[in-house]
């Protein structure tokens, strides 16, 4: 019996809001110290892909998954030398503002997020369900993240604090409980927060109260790219090797020609003796910017 395979990889069609892109420049590979980071703006330089009659999809209005353009700003990329871009989800760094649980389900925790704590930019997310799947990092008093440590959102919703009469009074008295319409609190139940069933009392950690954490998209994984601005790219260098060139007699002007015949560089080619007369030396010398217009192409062979 034949058993079949089923592909897992979606092309991700994120938002460029939803992206940051890291910047990491050095002169040249040999030099590894003294990291330079910069952070791009993605919705400026990062533009989607869209579907067209051609590709079968909406035009317009339908993204064409994982096809992305990135544009590089010259003002950035102005010099010879290696670009690092770290491409990764977007971070909303925040605050706990509270670990609580249900007052209709007391076996539910969930962390409770205040939206005043919520950069401005990404409040729009902080909506009933608007974080499922997103991940939650934690960070130390001492401002280091928790490493290899997550947890996952599996819901999210507006929420107020109730204060409720409790038998034990080891228990918290402030609870909460959804409302239905909008709120500046969000109660967030994350996975894994339950005890498992061969030790209840071993209740993950899911945060504190004043913690600090990142809150990240899981639409993709994060890419790096290298790019190597050089002063040659394969062209220039077809034309010097294979480009139309001419070699006055009288001054000793080399010509080098592009594929439209227009002048690409000029030399001076020269010869260096000795008292004797003995060739020491064949010169050829770049003449910069001073260019002879008069040994243009079409001149000299017509």
């Amino acid at each position: 019996m034949a058993i079949g395979s089923y592909g897992t990889i979606r092309p991700s069609d994120v938002s460029p809001a939803d992206v940051e892109i890291i910047m990491n420049y050095t002169p040249s590979r040999d030099v590894t110290d003294a990291f330079v980071l910069t952070k791009l703006d993605a919705q400026t330089i990062l533009r989607p892909y869209f579907e067209n009659s051609e590709t079968g999809g909406n035009a317009g209005v339908e993204v064409l998954g994982g096809l992305y353009n990135l544009t590089l700003p010259a003002s950035q990329f102005n010099a010879l030398g290696f670009y690092t871009l770290y491409l990764r989800p977007a971070q909303i760094r925040t605050t706990i503002t509270d670990c609580g649980v249900l007052s209709a389900l007391p076996n539910v925790k969930g962390l409770v997020i205040d939206l005043a704590n919520v950069p401005t930019q990404y409040q729009n997310k902080f909506v009933p369900q608007g974080l499922v799947g997103f991940r939650i990092e934690y960070l130390n008093p001492d401002g280091s993240k928790i490493p290899n440590f997550f947890r996952v959102i599996t819901s999210s919703f507006y929420c107020e604090p109730v204060v409720t009469n409790e038998v034990n009074t080891q228990q918290k008295a402030i609870r909460y409980r959804y409302v239905d319409g909008s709120s500046n609190l969000l109660f967030l139940t994350l996975s894994p927060s339950s005890s498992p069933t061969n030790k209840p009392n071993a209740t993950p950690f899911i945060g504190q109260p004043s913690q600090d954490i990142i809150i990240s998209n899981t639409f993709f994984n994060p890419i790096t790219l290298e790019i190597e601005m050089v002063e040659y790219d394969i062209s220039s260098l077809a034309i010097a090797l294979y480009g139309n060139q001419t070699k006055s007699i009288d001054d000793g002007i080399y010509t080098i020609y592009d594929s439209a015949n227009n002048i690409y560089r000029q030399y001076n080619l020269y010869e260096v003796r000795d008292q004797f007369n003995a060739l020491l030396y064949e010169v050829r010398q770049n003449r910069g910017n001073n260019i002879d217009f008069s040994k243009n192409f079409t001149n000299i062979t017509t």
